[in-house]
C-alpha cells in the first residue's frame, strides 16, 4: 500500500501519544512545549525517558535507534562508561569554582595535539558562544567589522551569525551568486545583516569577486567544512583551498567551525582538506555530552586575549565537569574509533545510493563522514552542492513521510533528512536501518 503523509503522521501520533500529551502540558510553562525548537518532529517532539548505548527509550516504552544523538554531539552513544566514571570522579571535589582546574588545561593539551592548526584553546559553554567569540577575536585582531558567511551555514543563534542560515526563499534572497544577508529570526536589528556578507558554496568565482570587493571591511570568513545544521552540503576541497590562499592574501582571517566536523577524522576535517584555519571552533563532542564549545588558533592571533585587549570572559567557561568529560570522550575516540564511524557511514551512503540507482528511486544519501544526509529529490540523479538545491530539489512530502515512518519503527533519525552514528552501533543496526529504508521508500512510491 502507497503510504501517504496523513496516514504516515496518524500513525506517529498514535505511536507517540503520551509525547503528544507531554508537548501539550509543557505548552502551558513553555513556549511551544518545550525549549529546544528544532526537535519538533512531525506534530509534536518525542519525549526521552532515557538513553543507553546507540538507543533512546522514548516515555512511552519505545526503543529507538538513536540517529540523532543530540545533533552529533553524542559520538559515544548514551551513558558511555568512560564519561560516566570521569563525571563520578569529579563530582566529588566541587563542580563549580572561579578558578581553573587541571581537567581544562589537559582538555586543551589533547586539543592542541590533536589539530594541528590550533596551539592554544579558550573554552565557553556552548558553540554557539565560541562562533560569536571567534567572530569578536577576528574583529579585535583585524580592526574591521564586518562577517563574510556561507548562505546556509549554522553558526549558533547570536544576532551575528543568525543571519542566512535558514533564509526564507520567498523573502527575497537575492541572486545565486550574490545572496542577500537575511536575518534568520524576528529581534535581529537590521544593522546586524548590514555586517554580514552571504557567500555562495562551492562557487568559487562568484565568492571571489565578493570578497575581493570588500575586503577592507572583512575581520574574518567563518565556514564549516561540511555544513550541517542549515543543510549538508560538502564543499569541493579545490573550493577551500582557493579560499584559504585567497583569505591569507586579503588579510581575513579564516575560522573553521568544526563543532560537527571534528567527527570526521582525528585530526579534525581540516586535515582531510589540508588547510590550516586562523581559528577554529569547537563543541559538542569535546564536552562528552556536557555544555562545551571552544576557540582554538594560533599564539599570534591569540595575542589580542593575552594582551586584554580582546575580552571575553564566561561565569562557566572552563567548567571542571564538562571539561573532564571532554577528556574521556577525546581519549575513547581514537584512530580506530573514526575509522569504525566513517566505515559504517560509506557502508549505508554506498548500499543505499547503488540501490537506489538500480531501482530508480530519486532518492539520495551524500556527506563525507559519519554525519550525512538523505533526500528525496524531485528528479533522478539530482545532487546537493548549494544550499539553495534544498529549495529548487527537494520533494519535502516524501522526507516527511519518511521521518514520521522511520520514527515509528524504532529509528529517530533528524526529520530535516541528516543523520549522526554512534560508535556503540552495531553491524546488526547498519542493517537494519539500510532494508527499513529500502522498504519505506518502495512504499512512498508504490503505485496506487
Amino acid at each position: 500500500m502507497k503510504l501517504n503523509y496523513q496516514q504516515s503522521l496518524k500513525n506517529f501520533s498514535e505511536a507517540f501519544n503520551l509525547s503528544k500529551e507531554q508537548t501539550s502540558k509543557g505548552k502551558e510553562y513553555i513556549p511551544g512545549g518545550f525549549s529546544r525548537r528544532t526537535f519538533g518532529y512531525g506534530p509534536h517532539a518525542i519525549f526521552v525517558d532515557k538513553g543507553e548505548a546507540q538507543y533512546l527509550y522514548t516515555v512511552e516504552g519505545k526503543k529507538l535507534l538513536d540517529l540523532n544523538n543530540n545533533f552529533a554531539t553524542n559520538v559515544l552513544g548514551h551513558n558511555h562508561p568512560a564519561i560516566l566514571n570521569a563525571i563520578h570522579e569529579t563530582l566529588p571535589n566541587g563542580f563549580s569554582f572561579g578558578n581553573p582546574t587541571n581537567h581544562e588545561l589537559a582538555l586543551a593539551k589533547l586539543i592542541c595535539e590533536r589539530i594541528d592548526s590550533v596551539e592554544q584553546v579558550k573554552f565557553f559553554c556552548s558553540a554557539s558562544e565560541a562562533c560569536l567569540s571567534a567572530v569578536r577575536i577576528a574583529r579585535g585582531y583585524t580592526a574591521r567589522k564586518k562577517i563574510a558567511k556561507f548562505e546556509g551555514g549554522y553558526h549558533g543563534f547570536s544576532d551575528d551569525l543568525a543571519i542566512s542560515a535558514h533564509p526564507d526563499p520567498n523573502n527575497f534572497p537575492g541572486p545565486d551568486t550574490h545572496p542577500k544577508a537575511l536575518p534568520d529570526s524576528a529581534g535581529i536589528p537590521a544593522y546586524k545583516s548590514d555586517n554580514v556578507i552571504v557567500l555562495t558554496q562551492n562557487d568559487f568565482d562568484s565568492c571571489a569577486k565578493i570578497l575581493r570587493g570588500n575586503a577592507e571591511e572583512i575581520a574574518c570568513l567563518i565556514m564549516e567544512l561540511q555544513t550541517c545544521a542549515g543543510g549538508i552540503v560538502e564543499l569541493d576541497k579545490d573550493f577551500v583551498q582557493k579560499l584559504r590562499a585567497l583569505t591569507k592574501e586579503l588579510g581575513i582571517l579564516l575560522i573553521a567551525d568544526e563543532t560537527i566536523t571534528l567527527r570526521a577524522n582525528f585530526k579534525a576535517l581540516q586535515s582531510e582538506y589540508q588547510i590550516k584555519p586562523d581559528l577554529t571552533v569547537l563543541g559538542k563532542m569535546i564536552g562528552g555530552g556536557l555544555p562545551i564549545g571552544a576557540v582554538g588558533g594560533s599564539r599570534e592571533v591569540f595575542r589580542v586575549i593575552e594582551e586584554n585587549q580582546v575580552m571575553i570572559s564566561g561565569t562557566h567557561h572552563g567548567h571542571p565537569l564538562a571539561c573532564a568529560a571532554g577528556i574521556a570522550c577525546l581519549k575513547a575516540m581514537d584512530e580506530r574509533a573514526y575509522a569504525r564511524l566513517n566505515e559504517m557511514a560509506a557502508k549505508i551512503k554506498s548500499e543505499l545510493n547503488t540501490w537506489a540507482k538500480a531501482s530508480k528511486y530519486p532518492f539520495t544519501v551524500f556527506g563525507s563522514f559519519s554525519v550525512f544526509a538523505y533526500a528525496f529529490t524531485k528528479e533522478l540523479g539530482q545532487t546537493i552542492n548549494t544550499h539553495r538545491d534544498y529549495w529548487h530539489k527537494i520533494d519535502e512530502n516524501s522526507m516527511g513521510i519518511y521521518a514520521l515512518e522511520m520514527a515509528t519503527r524504532g529509528y529517530y533519525p533528524v526529520h530535516r533528512g541528516q543523520v549522526g552514528l554512534t560508535l556503540p552501533m552495531t553491524d546488526e543496526d547498519v542493517e537494519g536501518f539500510i532494508e527499513t529504508t529500502k522498504d519505506i521508500i518502495h512504499l512512498i512510491y508504490a503505485k496506487d
